[in-house]
């Protein structure tokens, strides 16, 4: 059978497989495997600074902080872009 119209082309799944904090695991998605392992790494180490600041803490309460940590970090990111592009949008007007 031919495309059907309308609908998205399927793209190239990536898997690739990743250590985070001892334990492997299969990552899939539509990103590059170097881009899914970078991801996978940067997890790892913020967990393992969790880890390693509360050494007595249990792996699923140290996983959660460090979702804590990363969403933090998003969250202030985000904000930052949105004053930089309100900034842009002011400095368009007021030519």
């Amino acid at each position: 059978m031919g495309k059907q119209e309308g609908k998205p082309e399927d793209k190239q799944e990536t898997r690739v497989e990743v250590e985070i904090f001892g334990e492997y695991y299969i990552l899939k998605g539509n990103a590059p495997e170097d881009y899914l392992r970078m991801l996978a790494q940067y997890v790892n180490q913020k967990l393992r600074q969790i880890m390693t600041r509360n050494p007595r803490l249990g792996l699923t309460k140290a996983a959660l902080l460090t979702a804590l940590n990363i969403a933090d970090e998003l969250m202030k990111l985000q904000k930052e872009y949105d004053e930089l592009i309100e900034l842009l949008e002011m400095e368009k007007r007021a030519k």
